[in-house]
């Protein structure tokens, strides 16, 4: 019987045959929607072998894209890609200069 590492030690990430962080949940729940999608095709009574096709080549394709992601962007590659997209390209500021050379002055409380 195999034995699967799944962490290996305190504060590291999980890692699951090379899968780190978020693609390994990514993985997981592609698959486990893979398979509700196969048993709804095959309850609405689709032909057994288009269910079997669609569901080996749909989990192999996700395989694929998930250790492809894995291997591209690295263990926080998705969260700074996403930043990156909610960056703004540009910084519009519509104030006079005037108002930035100014200094502020401050009132006394009473």
């Amino acid at each position: 019987m195999n034995t699967y590492h799944i962490n290996k030690g305190i504060g590291r990430t999980v890692e699951f045959k090379g899968l780190k962080a978020q693609y390994l949940f990514i993985f997981a729940g592609g698959l486990l929607g893979i398979l509700v999608f196969v048993m709804v095709l095959y309850m609405a009574s689709v032909n057994t072998y288009l269910c079997l096709i669609l569901g080996g080549s749909s989990s192999g394709l996700l395989i694929w894209q998930t250790f492809s992601l894995n291997r591209k962007y690295g263990e926080h590659g998705l969260m700074k890609l996403g930043a990156q997209k909610k960056h703004p390209k540009y910084i519009i500021s519509r104030k006079s200069i005037y108002r930035y050379l100014k200094t502020k002055r401050q009132k006394a409380s009473l």
